[in-house]
């Protein structure tokens, strides 16, 4: 069932998934966009601030992008996002980390100059295994509208 801008609720609060993250995951996303020791060198690692290897903030970022493809965006009115106003790496993410994505809706908007699409606002949290918040960010989305012409 295809998700559009009238369908997200203030208040809202959807749950998008979890995912675990793997040694070899973090490794790997950083050696290519992220290469820092701490996200790429196990041993140099234990050396840094954080005691061990960490993903890259940006690799955190793709995990939480993909669990809201999966459990949103794919099925959805979704007309890309007019970007973040807050993005917050609050938690280190550590390997074997099982990381819990949810998003809640702040705000919705339609849109006073192209009324089949609106604005929602809205905050995502990702959460390790321990409740602790890792990720956060408050952000919009861009939605057609139930009602928009086709094509």
């Amino acid at each position: 069932m295809t998700k559009y801008f009238d369908d997200f609720v203030v208040g809202e609060v959807i749950e998008l998934g979890s995912v675990e993250i793997t040694e070899d995951a973090i490794v790997e996303f950083a050696r290519e966009f992220d290469p820092q020791p701490f996200h790429t060198d196990a041993v140099a690692a234990r050396e840094t601030p954080y005691g061990g290897l960490i993903a890259s903030g940006w690799h955190t970022c793709s995990l939480y992008m993909r669990l809201l493809c999966d459990a949103v965006i794919s099925d959805s009115s979704s007309q890309g996002s007019s970007g973040m106003d807050e993005l917050r790496w609050l938690v280190p993410v550590r390997p074997g980390d099982t990381l819990t994505a949810h998003y809640t809706v702040l705000d919705a908007r339609r849109s006073s100059t192209k009324p089949h699409r609106g604005t929602v606002t809205f905050r995502s949290e990702m959460l390790n295994q321990h409740d602790e918040v890792v990720l956060r960010m408050v952000g919009r989305g861009l939605y057609g509208t139930r009602d928009a012409p086709a094509g």
